[in-house]
């Protein structure tokens, strides 16, 4: 993706922070016939001596396990919160709206995981980051119900091999930016969201 200096963060931190809370990807790779093809699903974080590893998994239907397992080099995209930049927030009036987001992008290869317990393993890496109460009723399912369920996904690790973060909220911009956390303040979930990004990042604005 396009990196301006001004807007990349190498802070993995920060990285991991926005998977963690956007976990719904959209894992693109490409088909038999070369074309990109994308899966959006929610994957799970994990941290393995300072690199990251995501789990996901897909129905069986879904031909994008088999492109994996041929060409096991993939893209994952997290998309944190975005929003419209108006030209209001500025002093002068010689400026142009845009538009504001926080994303990671993560260069994977990925690696099956067909075996049932190591199914079932992943799916309570994604029902403890979503519902841990329900862990209890899927083991209450009973075993062959569990079998049938695992035998329709495949699931996969995705070994990160490259990411890049890029926080887009008018960083290069300072007069700007006391508007504009005032005007996300007030604004939509999305808004109030990179609001909070910048009081994170010290933008205070002057």
């Amino acid at each position: 993706m396009y990196q301006p200096p001004h807007f990349r963060s190498e802070d993995p931190a920060i990285a991991a922070d926005l998977m963690r809370a956007y976990p719904f990807a959209s894992l693109v790779s490409v088909d038999d016939t070369g074309f990109p093809f994308v899966t959006h699903l929610p994957l799970h974080l994990e941290e393995r001596e300072g690199r990251f590893v995501l789990f996901g998994h897909c129905a069986k239907p879904n031909p994008h396990w088999r492109y994996l397992k041929e060409r096991p080099q993939a893209l994952a995209v997290f998309m944190g919160p975005h929003a419209y930049l108006s030209p209001k927030v500025y002093p002068d009036r010689q400026r142009v709206p845009s538009w504001n987001y926080l994303t990671v992008h993560c260069r994977v290869r990925a690696q099956m995981v067909e075996e049932p317990a190591a199914k079932d393993a992943l799916l309570k890496k994604l029902i403890g980051d979503h519902e841990p109460a329900y862990a209890e009723q899927w083991r209450s399912l009973g075993d062959e119900f569990a079998q049938k369920m695992l035998a329709g996904i495949v699931g996969f690790e995705l070994h990160v091999e490259q990411w890049s973060c890029k926080l887009k909220i008018n960083q290069h911009r300072p007069e700007s930016h006391a508007n504009l956390r005032e005007a996300y303040g007030a604004g939509n979930e999305d808004e109030r969201e990179l609001a909070a990004w910048m009081k994170r990042l010290g933008m205070e604005g002057r």
